[in-house]
């Protein structure tokens, strides 16, 4: 992590809430990124749901991009991207079934983050 301002954002809601809702903290992410600032996105509860490998590419609202996409380009900016292993189990959602993009991390890195960062923002 640089010197920079860094935003966290943190997405708890999953595929039953409009597109919208989920495309945010990616969308932000990724325009914090083209400010100059550090962005992570902390993805958990329901939200895991949205990092299973097949379900972003069936995300889609209007004339914008898929979620897959979306996410993908908040990575190619640099947004670095995790999941809650907590919630993945709850949900049962296995390890291989999460993009390989996404580090795996327990609630006490959300806590560190939140202590961190400049801001937080959830969706």
């Amino acid at each position: 992590m640089s010197n920079n301002k860094h935003l966290l954002y943190v997405l708890n809601s999953g595929v039953d809430r409009p597109p919208a809702t989920l495309y945010a903290p990616f969308a932000l992410a990724n325009t914090a990124k083209s400010m100059n600032i550090d962005a992570t996105i902390y993805v958990m509860g329901t939200g895991s749901q949205v990092l299973k490998k097949g379900i972003a590419e069936t995300i889609k609202s209007g004339n914008l991009p898929t979620l897959k996409e979306m996410i993908n380009q908040a990575l190619t900016a640099g947004v670095e991207l995790m999941v809650c292993s907590q919630s993945m189990r709850i949900l049962k959602i296995e390890p291989d079934d999460i993009i390989p993009e996404a580090k795996i991390v327990g609630f006490a890195t959300l806590n560190n983050l939140a202590l961190e960062v400049d801001a937080t923002m959830w969706f």
